[in-house]
């Protein structure tokens, strides 16, 4: 007698899911608390919208609940384990690459070998780049940024006169200033002032997640194809090789007649790239990918943190004084040099401390686990698993940082001055309680750039104008996505030339 088949497909069910069910509490992961509501099979979709749409409190939750230990946050398409306090976040910093790994993180999240292909993976000569040659050559190249600065401010914040003020879009003119900036020191002129290549490469980021989200989603058989025909990162690529192919034409033909002996060899990215990119063989593709990347990786980060810099001025104006006490007289006796930025510690706090409170992403040091991993408090981190530290919550912990919550410009200038912490709290210096940067081998490569960049701008403007917020003056509230931080884009902030004192 055969068996009736709605009864062998409710039994095959009910194994199903027991099976499921015990493989899913037999998994490592089932041991961490989650954080957000619960980690069940299909429940866990709730959590993970809920963590979409309140990303900040989720992880802030999380860090209350679970300082100095682990907890788990679900994303609609996997789990990310948050480890908390210095003790778990100096045990990450440390895991060798084979153990949590950056690039296979990276690459998980922008799909890279679908978008752009293995040879950005096999060989990111591009990260030596800006990690040695642009930190090494900051001193050279900052009166480039000084000379392009004093050419772009007037495009974007047009007023010619000491009595009347003119509104700003705060966020989308610095994008726009930091993205030519930038591009000064890594194409030079006349490339780093055309708008429409300026646009391509602002876009480029934003290319590089939205492939990325939409690979990433796709069953494994189809990626190839899509990356390969779709990818709006290639097309990107693409366009920008008429922008870049009569000045690589130009300069491979110099390199091959000169060599390294070459009189007037200019001192940019692009020529950096090509020092490497030519003895290996590589094509002008390869050489443009890499420039493009390279701006992806300092337009918006900058722009974003001069945004919130630029509102936290304008909303608390008794700081501009102190701050041009501190520039005026460095700039007069130095000029605008390198040892000039370094001595200029108040403004160095001030942006630490912007950066602190706002910064532009509610987590860091985010590596993919290459296998199972058993962290020093016993922690188990099964092969596949995303693992960051909470940077919004490390930054705002009483412990390390006494009223936290309140924004307090010299907090860090102040320490500075103590014996033995000179270098300690600059702005570019990482640690287990400042990781704006990541921490460790793999911070952020450019920081030193940036951060450098990012005071020459501010220190340019607070000297030659006046700023206040537009409106009611409430600082544009701060736009959370998913993790990451936007200072509001619609915000105003109106501007005039400085009034000298007579």
């Amino acid at each position: 007698m055969s068996a009736d088949p709605q009864t062998v497909f409710y039994a095959s069910l009910a194994v199903f899911v027991t099976w499921y069910l015990i493989k899913w509490r037999a998994d490592p992961l089932w041991n961490i608390p989650t954080v957000g509501g619960p980690s069940a099979p299909i429940l866990s979709y709730w959590t993970a919208m809920k963590t979409l749409k309140d990303s900040k409190g989720v992880l802030q939750e999380g860090y209350n609940k679970h300082y100095n230990s682990a907890f788990k946050i679900a994303l609609l398409d996997q789990w990310v384990v948050v480890l908390t306090g210095k003790r778990l976040i100096e045990d990450l910093r440390k895991r060798p690459d084979s153990e949590l790994s950056l690039s296979e993180s990276i690459e998980d999240i922008q799909q890279i070998r679908f978008t752009v292909g293995r040879e950005m993976l096999d060989d990111p000569y591009h990260v030596n780049i800006v990690r040695d040659k642009l930190t090494r050559q900051i001193p050279a190249v900052l009166p480039d940024v000084i000379d392009e600065l004093a050419m772009v401010l007037p495009e974007y914040i047009p007023t010619d006169s000491a009595d009347d003020w003119v509104e700003v879009g705060v966020w989308r003119s610095m994008l726009n200033i930091i993205a030519r900036l930038s591009n000064r020191v890594f194409v030079g002129p006349p490339l780093c002032r055309d708008m429409e290549y300026l646009q391509l490469a602002i876009d480029f980021a934003l290319d590089l997640n939205s492939d990325g989200a939409l690979i990433n989603y796709l069953p494994m058989f189809i990626k190839p194809l899509v990356g390969h025909y779709m990818s709006n990162v290639r097309k990107s690529v693409r366009r920008a090789i008429p922008f870049f192919s009569p000045v690589i034409k130009e300069r491979r033909a110099r390199m091959k007649e000169y060599g390294d002996d070459w009189s007037d060899k200019p001192n940019d990215a692009l020529q950096w790239v090509l020092d490497t990119a030519v003895p290996k063989g590589y094509d002008d593709v390869s050489v443009v990918e890499r420039l493009l990347f390279i701006n992806s990786g300092a337009i918006h980060t900058t722009s974003n943190s001069l945004t919130h810099a630029l509102y936290d001025l304008a909303s608390m104006s008794e700081y501009i004084e102190p701050l041009r006490q501190e520039i005026e007289p460095i700039i007069t006796e130095e000029g605008w040099s390198k040892t000039a930025i370094t001595k200029m510690s108040k403004l160095d706090s001030f942006l630490k401390e912007s950066t602190r409170i706002h910064g532009i992403i509610l987590t860091s040091l985010t590596r993919k686990a290459c296998k199972d991993v058993t962290l020093i408090d016993g922690t188990v981190i099964p092969k596949g698993t995303f693992v960051a530290a909470p940077q919004s919550a490390t930054h705002l912990n009483e412990d390390y940082y006494p009223d936290a919550s309140t924004f307090d410009p010299f907090r860090f200038s102040r320490a500075r001055e103590e014996e033995g912490q000179a270098l300690k709290h600059q702005f570019v210096n990482t640690s287990t309680e400042f990781i704006a940067f990541g921490h460790g081998k793999h911070a952020c490569p450019g920081r030193f750039f940036a951060v450098n960049e990012l005071k020459i701008v501010v220190a340019y403007i607070l000297l030659h104008y006046d700023l206040k917020l537009a409106g009611d003056g409430t600082r544009p509230k701060n736009i959370y996505l998913a993790r990451n931080i936007l200072p509001d884009p619609s915000g105003k902030v109106l501007f005039r030339k400085r009034k000298r004192k007579s």
